[in-house]
C-alpha cells in the first residue's frame, strides 16, 4: 500500500514522505537494537520512541514510516531528520497493540 493511503481512526500524519513510498509490513518494538536486527525494508516501525535516534534506525533499516503510539509527539528536529530521510511520521492515539492491529488490517493481513 502507498504511504499516503494509510488511514485508520486515531492516526495522524505529522511528516509526510514524498513520492510513491510503499508500506509492505510493520514491526513493533521500542528497543532500537531489536529493530535493527528484525525490521524489514518497507516496514513501518511502530514504537513509543519519539526521538532522532528512532529516525536514524528507521533510515538504516529501510523503514518506510514511523508510527508513534499513545499520542506521543516528535520534536521539530526529529521531524526534520525524517523529512531529510524521506520517512513518513505518524502519530497514533492507540496503544502499540491497537496500532499494530490497525496497520495489519490496512495491509490485508
Amino acid at each position: 500500500m502507498k504511504i499516503n493511503e494509510l488511514k485508520f481512526p486515531g492516526l495522524e500524519c505529522v511528516q509526510p514522505a514524498s513520492g510513491d513510498v510503499e508500506i509492505t509490513g510493520g514491526y513493533t518494538s521500542d528497543l532500537l537494537s531489536d529493530v535493527m536486527a528484525h525490521l524489514k525494508e518497507g516496514d513501518a516501525l511502530i514504537t513509543i520512541q519519539a526521538h532522532k535516534n528512532t529516525i536514524a534506525v528507521a533510515s538504516l533499516t529501510g523503514a518506510s514510516a514511523v508510527i508513534l503510539c499513545h499520542g506521543r509527539t516528535a520534536s521539530s528536529d526529529t521531524l526534520a531528520a525524517a523529512a531529510k530521510e524521506n520517512i513518513a511520521v505518524f502519530v497514533s492515539s492507540g496503544s502499540q497493540y491497537e496500532t499494530t492491529c490497525a496497520l495489519a488490517k490496512c495491509l490485508g493481513a
